[in-house]
């Protein structure tokens, strides 16, 4: 069996394909640069065990070979707003699992969208936004919101420190942050426009506490979460503060061991329309490495036959069970992990 690391040489690819060749997998190393996937892959030194296929993103013939030749697919390579949906035709056109790491909620919906019938058609299973943003929040609000009825609101908190941005995720956040029509979900319905951008305050857990965030901040769950939790409104929110540090857009060159620094909490809070809720969260660091294992454990799980029973795009709480999942990759050391217990 071979997975394909599409992005494989930026910092996200590196990390999926060290650890997919820590448990033992064979990968298939692509993107658009031959020269820096043979180097990555000399630098490997696992030749039985690892391939290179060069397939820039506008070559449909070249990504349609490499999902030929590939039994998943791990795709890295942002900013999905123009790398997501070439790489995932491919995917869904060859019937293969495939997951991302796509933020952007526009890219996130085309995927449902564009690709759920053919997906149908060929047997595929496609997740978008399997990694830190996005993944881990839709994952936590499904654990929150299990068997509660009424939910009126799902707002889902991200506190983050020493985030250190790659060129992609610098480049996808100069996207977001110049975009006009934004997606939102409120009234018990999507709307696409223009939205005003405000400050409010999360109740983050201790130590972090209440802390200003920026709202709305625009991550995937607005789209993914109202496919399992039947609720009127979802909102994301982002520590301001995140923002401010020195670091963030200047450290495009920094070395891994410096993007690991980063320390991170999201948070969920579930209210209901009669009073009451439901809060989750979890705790950690190095938010690279924790979007690389939950891919990683999305892929190997569909690869192995776990997931969701027919084919098509699904988030990640659609594709697998909340909670085991969350309290598995707490046991590979993604995170800390807190759910609430059964009512």
């Amino acid at each position: 069996m071979a997975i394909a690391v599409y992005g494989a040489t930026g910092h996200t690819g590196r990390l999926v394909t060290a650890e997919l060749l820590a448990r033992g997998q064979q990968v298939i190393l692509a993107g658009r640069g031959e020269e820096r996937l043979r180097a990555l892959a000399a630098e490997l030194a696992a030749p039985d065990r690892v391939g290179v296929l060069t397939a820039p993103i506008d070559d449909a013939a070249a990504l349609r070979r490499l999902c030929e030749q590939a039994d998943a697919l791990n795709h890295c390579a942002g900013p999905f707003t123009t790398t997501g949906a070439p790489v995932a035709a491919a995917a869904a056109e060859a019937g293969i699992p495939y997951v991302d790491h796509a933020i952007e909620p526009h890219p996130v919906k085309y995927l449902f969208d564009a690709f759920h019938a053919t997906a149908e058609r060929t047997g595929a299973v496609l997740i978008p936004q399997m990694s830190f943003y996005g993944g881990l929040g839709d994952l936590l609000a499904a654990a929150a919101a299990e068997g509660l009825p009424d939910v009126e609101k799902v707002t889902v908190g991200y506190a983050v420190t020493g985030w250190r941005m790659t060129r992609g995720a610098v480049n996808t956040a100069n996207l977001l942050i110049g975009e006009i029509d934004r997606i939102s979900y409120t009234d018990g319905a999507q709307h696409i426009g223009p939205v005003e951008i405000r400050n409010s305050v999360f109740p983050f857990p201790p130590p972090v506490g209440p802390r200003t965030t920026i709202v709305p901040f625009p991550s995937g769950e607005v789209v993914t979460v109202p496919r399992h939790v039947p609720t009127r409104a979802v909102e994301v929110q982002l520590t301001a503060s995140t923002f401010e540090e020195e670091q963030i857009f200047s450290s495009v060159d920094a070395s891994p061991e410096e993007r690991a620094r980063t320390r991170f909490t999201v948070a969920v809070q579930v209210v209901r329309s009669s009073g009451g809720g439901r809060n989750a969260h979890l705790v950690g660091h190095d938010i690279w490495r924790a979007g690389a294992l939950a891919s990683v454990e999305a892929v190997l799980r569909l690869t192995g036959g776990e997931g969701p029973r027919k084919a098509g795009v699904f988030s990640p709480a659609e594709a697998f069970p909340a909670v085991p999942l969350l309290n598995s990759l707490a046991e590979q050391g993604a995170f800390e992990v807190s759910l609430p217990g059964p009512s």
